[in-house]
Parts: structure tokens; sequence; C-alpha cells
């Protein structure tokens, strides 16, 4: 589908109309990152395979699995000159299909599978699933798959267990088996015919269940103080952070620009094309070469004048559970983005970020707020501490509010987006 990229200066229904045509495309982490490089590729930005010569191309971008990257450089970049990085992550939590992709009980097909991160479990019953992913066929192509609604997770009545509306228990083996026939069927067979390949070509599969319900915009007078959809966690922030980048009213500092999208943030990041992985370092050091020779010095300069805005989304205080957030730190949709802040180490942020970011915020005239979780409430982690290990550059961690975070259906508020995106503008402009 064509997704419709707006500006930083769009209203809230021209932001979320493309947003949700960005979600709705994106069910999963390699369908993101396929669109992301179509949208780079429309911008005039070259591709760079990693496994060929590096081109020097100014304006260009590199995609690995379910990530990408991409960078804008100015002509008088020098020895010394920094990055400006923006990373999110693409993936969201979710169910993927085993490699044995289905079993029968009393009757039903059922398609087997496993949880991917830590989705809210409860919010993925009864719903209109679809399988989306990737399919490897034995000559070793990749292809994009995405079903329409398939499957679904039935949950027993209330007439059957007297206590599921005051104490509910369910055991993500069991319970958390999606149904998808009664008669006769061969899953792969769908699943080959969706991706366009011959089922007897399929070697591996990367497939994940996603919720086929459109995204929708609601609440307030104007009918735009919220934006439901699933997978905002955390395409919202690769999203504004897309915005950001490819406004055409972006202006090109001393810095260098980077959009980095990473997957595999709710599993831990420690994979191929994960934060904790070699990408951005590898992308950095062959720029660093490409434009100052080879050498570590070159190198080193370039991380030691950069720095990092980690954009993951954050908690909006829940009105009917306000104890659960800290009492002076409680964050709203709506209220402009999220400035994450952790004294164990969570985030990243730090004194020197946080003034960087409010300098951004300042430059683009929106408001921040800045949140700290309940003492009794341990925290998440992000992106922002790992590229800190990694690279060594100075980092913050911010993010839009949500609520029903990790559920399959996230809620955002279409104000905070374009707030984000612009702050994010201003950031890399310097």
């Amino acid at each position: 589908m064509s997704i419709s990229l707006p500006t930083v200066d769009a209203g809230a229904r021209e932001f979320a109309a493309g947003f949700a045509d960005f979600i709705t495309a994106s069910p999963t982490s390699f369908h993101a990152a396929a669109n992301l490089a179509q949208l780079f590729e429309a911008a005039g930005f070259a591709r760079q395979e990693e496994s060929e010569a590096w081109a020097g191309e100014r304006n260009g971008f590199a995609l690995r699995d379910g990530a990408v990257i991409a960078w804008r450089i100015p002509e008088g970049a020098q020895p010394g000159t920094g990055v400006r990085i923006v990373g999110s992550h693409t993936d969201s939590p979710s169910f993927k299909v085993k490699p044995n992709s289905t079993s029968t009980s009393v009757g039903y097909d059922q398609v087997n599978v496993e949880v991917y991160g830590g989705p809210l479990l409860n919010s993925w019953l009864n719903r209109d699933l679809g399988i989306a992913g990737r399919v490897v066929t034995l000559d070793g192509e990749e292809h994009l798959v995405k079903t329409p609604a398939i499957m679904t997770i039935p949950q027993v009545a209330p007439h059957l267990d007297r206590s599921v509306n005051k104490e509910l228990k369910l055991s993500a083996q069991k319970d958390y088996h999606p149904i998808w026939t009664t008669g006769e069927g061969e899953l792969m067979e769908i699943i080959a015919q969706n991706a366009g390949v011959e089922a007897d070509r399929i070697a591996a599969v990367d497939l994940f269940a996603y919720d086929t319900a459109a995204p929708q915009m609601f609440g307030g007078a104007e009918g735009t103080d919220f934006f439901a959809a699933g997978r905002q966690d955390n395409l919202t922030s690769v999203f504004s952070s897309l915005v950001a980048f490819l406004d055409p009213s972006i202006e090109l500092g001393e810095d260098i620009q980077v959009f980095a999208a990473f997957n595999h943030e709710e599993i831990g990041s420690d994979t191929y094309s994960g934060a904790a992985g070699s990408f951005l370092e590898a992308i950095l050091r062959r720029m660093a070469e490409g434009l100052f020779g080879s050498g570590a010095e070159a190198f080193e300069r370039m991380l030691a004048n950069s720095s990092v805005v980690s954009a993951d989304a954050g908690h909006a205080i829940n009105p009917n559970k306000p104890e659960l957030h800290d009492p002076a730190h409680q964050p709203v949709l709506g209220g402009g983005p999220l400035l994450k802040i952790n004294a164990r180490g969570a985030y990243a942020t730090d004194a020197p970020t946080s003034a960087m970011f409010f300098r951004a915020a300042a430059g683009a005239h929106v408001a921040v707020q800045e949140i700290v979780s309940n003492n009794d409430v341990p925290s998440g982690t992000t992106i922002g501490p790992i590229t800190v290990t990694r690279l060594g550059i100075p980092t913050v961690d911010c993010g839009v509010p949500l609520l029903s975070m990790h559920s399959v259906r996230e809620i955002s508020a279409p104000a905070d987006l374009i707030a984000l995106a612009k702050l994010l503008k201003a950031y890399l402009e310097d």
C-alpha cells in the first residue's frame, strides 16, 4: 500500500492518517524495514549493500534484517565532525509461529505459537489475527508475507469458569493456542500462496501474529485526542523519527545526521540486527574511513563529538491506576514527549543529555514531560543504555506516552507524535 508521509507541520488528522498507513503496512519488523527502505529510496537516498565496497554516498541507507540505518552527510564534513543519531526499534510484542506450525485438538486445527517479547497476554484473546513475516526459500530468497485474518484465540465463557471476571489465570502454552480451521487445510500452503512461492520450496519462516483491526482516531471535541492501534511500541518513534528526518524543510548543520531503527529490542537486542549488534558501529566506522581515511583516530574523534536520542514509547498515567506512577511525575496523553530518567541506568539520560533534549524542545516550541518510575514499580529499559555501552556516545532516552502499552491495541495522542517529530527535527538540525 502507498504510505503518505506528512510533514512536521501537519495537523493531527493528516499525521494520524500517515501513521495509520505505516502501521497497517508494517505488521512485522521486516515489513517496517522494507517500507522504510522504499521511503528512503523515494526521497533520493541510495542503498548501500553491506557486502559491497563503501560507495561514499552522502545521502544513503543500509538495510539489515528488520533494521534500517540512513544518513545525511554535510559537504563540510572533516575530521572531528560529529554525528547526531536518532534511534528506535521496529519490533513489537507478539506471538511467533513455531517450526512445527500446526496441531489438532478435539476437532480444531490450531497454530502452534510461542510468546515474543512481553505482550499483555489477555489483550490478544478473541481477536481477528493474521499472520505476517518472512518466508525464506531453499535458494535463500526472502519473501514478505501478510495474510488477512486467519486465526483467533478463543476464551472460555464465564458460564464455564465463574471466576474469570475476578481472577484470570491463563497458561501461555495451553490458553494462547489459536484455532484456524475445523476442516481440511495446510497452513503453510496458505502462507506460500500469500508469499507468492511454492510451499515445497519453503526452507524456513519467521512468522508472527498481528491484529487485523484498522487503526482509529477519536476523542475530544475534534475527535483527535486518541489514536488506537497495535504495534505503537515502537512504531510511534520510528514514524516520528522518519517524518523528522525526511521533512522537506530540514536543515543540514555541521554534524552528520543518522536515522537508526533496530530490530529485536523486545527480546533484548542481542541479535544480528539489534542495537547490541554491530550494525550501527559498522556503518559509522565505514563512514569515517570513507570520509577521513583509515585508522581509529578519525572514528574515535567522530564518536567523541556525537550524541544519540533513543526514542521509545513510555507509560502515560492510567487514571484507573494512578498509584502505580510516581506522585510527582504523572505524564498524560497529549502533554508532550517524555524525557525518561532512571537512577539505576535503565535509561541513559543524564544532566548534559537532558539539557541537550530541552534545547531541542525549546527550539521546536514543544512541551516535555519528565517521567521517573514509582520506586516500588521498576521500569523497563530501552536501546539507550545499549548504545552507550556499545559506542560510548552520550545518549538521552525519550518517547511518546502510551496507554495499554504492550497490549494488542495501544493508545497514543497524535499531538504527542507531532511534537516528537518537531523535537527530533530540531535536534538533528542543532
